[in-house]
């Protein structure tokens, strides 16, 4: 596990949070960071705070004004040492079953020949790495993830989708990533799954959480059907 990297920027983000930004790349170790910043406010009885919300490189810090003022915390923050939380944080790995056939994945073949691949390499590709949470955002449980294998960077559509299926997955750019709920969307859909990646019943609703690790892995049309899929 590699060092805590320094904390390179804290301003404030309205009147009751600030945000505390670190080198400004979309990194690992940096990521980690972010985490293990997250890890030591949220565990530390001395510091008062309401939530802290991770992103690629940065943490908004949300707090109440009448129990700790921004230049306090804003200075604890800058005193902490928050290497050792590094190493107390326990990463996740799940693995979540993938369907990539091109009856639920309507554009792995227009993207395996954009790429000059065969289909049964971009899934190759695509399941072969550890993908890192970086953080959670755009709707409650879609994750971004890092780790993309660079043969499969592709740009986005140019005419988003108005309904993408729940469970389906995607690419676009440099990215991979779930989509949860039906919704909007202009990735390129290579895959599909059947679980559940938000449930309000639960605890926590969503499947995924900041610094988890995840793999892909592929399945048959059958075995997505069996497992409540619908192409």
């Amino acid at each position: 596990m590699s060092a805590a990297y320094a904390i390179e920027d804290i301003q404030p983000l309205g009147d009751c949070a600030l945000l505390v930004s670190f080198a400004a790349r979309i990194d690992p170790d940096i990521n980690r960071s972010v985490h293990g910043l997250r890890h030591w406010l949220l565990h530390n009885p001395a510091i008062d705070i309401l939530e802290a919300v991770p992103a690629y490189h940065s943490l908004a810090v949300y707090y109440a004004p009448a129990q700790i003022r921004f230049e306090a915390l804003a200075q604890a923050i800058r005193d902490a040492d928050f290497s050792t939380c590094l190493l107390q944080m326990d990463a996740r790995c799940i693995d979540l079953p993938v369907c990539y056939d091109p009856r639920v994945a309507p554009d792995i073949e227009g993207l395996a020949e954009q790429a000059k691949l065969r289909v049964d390499d971009v899934v190759a590709l695509h399941s072969q790495d550890v993908y890192r949470v970086y953080f959670l955002g755009f709707k409650p449980g879609f994750a971004y993830l890092g780790g993309l294998h660079p043969r499969l960077h592709t740009p986005r559509k140019d005419t988003p989708r108005l309904a993408v299926p729940a469970g389906s997955v995607g690419i676009g750019g440099a990215q991979t990533g779930v989509y949860p709920q039906s919704t909007p969307g202009g990735w390129q859909l290579i895959g599909r799954t059947a679980t559940a990646l938000f449930s309000p019943e639960q605890d926590p609703p969503c499947l995924l959480q900041p610094g988890d690790q995840l793999r892909f892995k592929p399945i048959s049309l059958d075995e997505f059907l069996q497992q409540g899929g619908q192409s």
